[in-house]
């Protein structure tokens, strides 16, 4: 499946807001976007953005939300699944896109997940990761095994927020989808053994 570019919706305004503030808030952080910016690079006014979303953080909340979302959905039972030799390489698949898909948002939930920790979604988010890796230490026996899976998905997320969000070209993804999935599969292939 070809990763698609960032899209902005031409009829739906908040949408539209939501795309351009994700963008902004991942290449300046959201101490250095104003409502302002957002407001001029999407061509309305001020008031439109607030009369949509009331406050920054709303506009935040509401761009960072469904990103945030699908991670609950996916961590379901997500180490059985990677030890299962049946499931691994769909889940692998599934992750690599959930990241790609919402590149933008992982940029900002590990990048300023920290400094935003008194924006509600940000500690969900946050407190997704801590459940990654509590789900790691749980189940898998070996310390080496938790490691192996830590470095695979963390090591693929981390390839996304390295640089700029602006750094990977649309025509790149492709290329670097099947790289990713190419190695975290080979890194948690040995957990099922």
């Amino acid at each position: 499946m070809p990763i698609q570019p960032i899209t902005r919706p031409q009829n739906d305004v908040g949408a539209e807001l939501r795309a351009i503030a994700l963008e902004m808030f991942a290449e300046n952080g959201y101490a250095g976007t104003s409502l302002q910016q957002i407001a001029d690079a999407a061509g309305y006014s001020k008031s439109s953005v607030l009369y949509h979303f009331g406050s920054k953080e709303q506009l935040f909340t509401s761009a960072i939300t469904p990103a945030v979302e699908k991670l609950t959905v996916f961590l379901d039972s997500i180490v059985e699944k990677l030890t299962a030799d049946t499931e691994r390489d769909a889940v692998v698949v599934q992750f690599i896109d959930l990241l790609l898909e919402n590149r933008l948002a992982a940029h900002i939930v590990i990048n300023q997940g920290q400094t935003l920790s008194d924006i509600p979604v940000m500690d969900e988010a946050r407190g997704l990761i801590d459940r990654i890796g509590e789900s790691f230490m749980a189940g898998l026996p070996t310390p080496a095994m938790r490691i192996r899976l830590g470095v695979a998905l963390a090591g693929a997320a981390y390839v996304m927020v390295a640089s700029r969000p602006s750094a990977v070209e649309v025509e790149d993804l492709d290329e670097v989808r099947e790289a990713l999935v190419d190695v975290v599969s080979e890194l948690i292939t040995p957990l099922s053994r």
